[in-house]
C-alpha cells in the first residue's frame, strides 16, 4: 500500500511538473518526489529480481536527477516526463509483489482431520 501512494506521488508530481514548468522552485520539488519514487520502485523492482524495471527506474531517476539536473527543451520535457508517468503508471500493476502463504502452525490440529 505505501508504494502505490508513492508511485500515485510521483505521477501527481510529474503531471505538476508539466503543467508548472515555469516555476524553478517547484520543479526542483517536484524532482526530489520523483527521483525519491524512483528509488523506492527501484528497491521493489530488486526485491523481485526485475532487472529490466530496475534499468527503467535507474534511468528515470538519472533523467529527473535534481542535485545534477539536466536541461531539457520543452518538448523533450514533455516526452521524458511522459515516458516516466506510464513508468509508474504500469509499474502500479505490473510491480505487485506476491502474497506470501501464512504459515501453518505445529500446534494445531490438522485441517480436515478427526479424532478416533
Amino acid at each position: 500500500m505505501p508504494t502505490k501512494i508513492i508511485k500515485w506521488s510521483a505521477i501527481a508530481a510529474l503531471i505538476g511538473g508539466a503543467l508548472a514548468r515555469s516555476l524553478p522552485n517547484l520543479g526542483l520539488a517536484l524532482q526530489f518526489v520523483v527521483v525519491a519514487a524512483a528509488g523506492v520502485v527501484l528497491t521493489q523492482a530488486a526485491t523481485m529480481r526485475r532487472y529490466v524495471w530496475m534499468t527503467l527506474f535507474v534511468t528515470v531517476a538519472c533523467l529527473f536527477n535534481p542535485v545534477f539536473p539536466l536541461a531539457f527543451s520543452n518538448y523533450t520535457f514533455a516526452m521524458v516526463s511522459s515516458f516516466a508517468v506510464l513508468l509508474f503508471f504500469f509499474s502500479l500493476e505490473l510491480l505487485q509483489p506476491k502474497p506470501k502463504l501464512s504459515i501453518a502452525s505445529i500446534t494445531d490440529r490438522m485441517p480436515g482431520s478427526e479424532s478416533l
